[in-house]
């Protein structure tokens, strides 16, 4: 491992997170610079990663492992990264699929990567979403993150057992 920067915080631990869409070498990329930087970077990568690093960069999921500080299994929902009491600076999804975004911006999370990026927001820490900008993705973008955030309220009344957090509040 790489040597400890002495200007970083005490907890210098990042989760980063690799899905489908295309650009997989960016999340490739920030691996490196973490490691160089002497961050400990806890990677995450979707079955569809594992397919677009081969057809992108001609990497395999173990050479990329191998940047990493620790690898999760994308089913192990149970991980340490999945808990709150895991302390991290926050999290960087690279690239982020549409599908991700889409689970992380309602809270319905299917897999290790978005049950990761829903703790790190309900414990306040940094979220990046690298999501691919076009027309045709803005547009849902546009679309999902404005029906999450009354979604996200209404996550929020109920965990603060605000009474009035039903339908119509």
């Amino acid at each position: 491992m790489a040597a400890k920067n002495p200007g970083l915080p005490q907890n210098n631990r990042l989760i980063l997170g690799i899905s489908g869409a295309s650009g997989v070498a960016y999340g490739v990329r920030a691996l490196e610079l973490l490691k160089a930087a002497g961050i400990e970077a806890h990677l995450v990568m979707t079955k569809a990663a594992e397919m677009t690093l081969g057809y992108e960069t001609g990497l395999k999921a173990a050479d990329v492992e191998k940047l990493a500080h620790t690898r999760y299994r994308i089913e192990d929902i149970g991980a340490g990264i999945a808990s709150g009491s895991f302390r991290t600076m926050g999290m960087i999804v690279a690239p982020c699929s549409i599908r991700t975004m889409s689970e992380i911006a309602t809270g319905v999370t299917s897999s290790l990567l978005t049950r990761a990026a829903d703790v790190v927001l309900k414990e306040r820490r940094r979220l990046v979403l690298m999501v691919h900008d076009d027309s045709a993705v803005r547009n849902r973008r546009n679309h999902r993150t404005t029906r999450a955030r009354p979604l996200r309220k209404a996550r929020k009344r109920r965990r603060s057992g605000d009474a009035n957090s039903g339908p119509g509040a």
